[in-house]
């Protein structure tokens, strides 16, 4: 239920009897006085009661950090839920998860649980909204060093596939981490990057294209534009 018309002696307790109706306090609510109601003669002849309508206010971002509480909660790990203002904008949520002692749990192997959260917040936000929320969930600064560790990745794997001249195999990551590979190697002309497989077993590939970097610029923008589409994909 997401409003609620309520009748009441006064329009404070009509509003009352309203918010516990849907569950919510007064900072959550948009409120209509449709009538104001009247005592009537000597408090006993003639009066009419207050009605109100009182609507839910959807707050995406209180819905996204009610989901990690509970879901932390249950889960007993003890862990506090931030909004990270700087981060979080018309069509962006953004959280961080402090915790002195669990950390490992919260991020899982290779940010897996961490991948779960992000998820699930995102479908329990966005079934509530009209627009559509991009989600994230970070960990300490968990996403940034993973990120960088990746780069190292692509970089070790790009020179292995430039000195063997054979093609390198990555293990299965989730589209956003295949992503910065795809974007780490695609301004070397010497190799190009693609992913095969199904989710969630998805891989990225990197092999050498027989170009050398003194090779055309045409070449070069052909090879960009082939790693575009496969971002694209990803």
């Amino acid at each position: 239920m997401d409003s609620c018309r309520q009748e009441g002696r006064t329009v404070e307790e009509a509003i009352a009897k309203a918010l516990d109706k849907l569950g919510i306090s007064r900072q959550e609510a948009e409120i209509e006085v449709i009538k104001e109601g009247s005592s009537g003669l000597f408090g006993m002849i003639g009066g009419s009661n207050a009605e109100v309508e009182v609507k839910r206010v959807i707050n995406p971002v209180k819905i996204g950090k009610d989901f990690l509480d509970r879901v932390l909660g249950v889960s007993k790990l003890e862990a506090e839920v931030a909004v990270d203002q700087d981060k979080t904008d018309e069509q962006q949520l953004a959280y961080n998860i402090i915790s002195a002692n669990e950390l490992g749990l919260i991020i899982g192997h290779r940010g897996e649980t961490l991948d779960a959260l992000q998820y699930l917040t995102s479908l329990a936000v966005n079934r509530e909204t009209e627009e559509y929320y991009r989600i994230i969930i970070d960990a300490e600064g968990y996403r940034e060093r993973r990120e960088e560790t990746l780069r190292q990745l692509a970089e070790k794997m790009k020179r292995r596939a430039i000195e063997t001249g054979r093609k390198v195999m990555l293990d299965p990551m989730p589209p956003h981490e295949r992503r910065i590979i795809h974007l780490a190697v695609k301004d070397d002309s010497r190799v190009k990057s693609y992913s095969e497989g199904e989710e969630p077993f998805r891989k990225v590939m990197i092999e050498t294209t027989g170009i050398s970097p003194s090779d055309s610029g045409a070449e070069e923008q052909a090879a960009g534009t082939a790693e575009t589409a496969e971002e694209a994909r990803d």
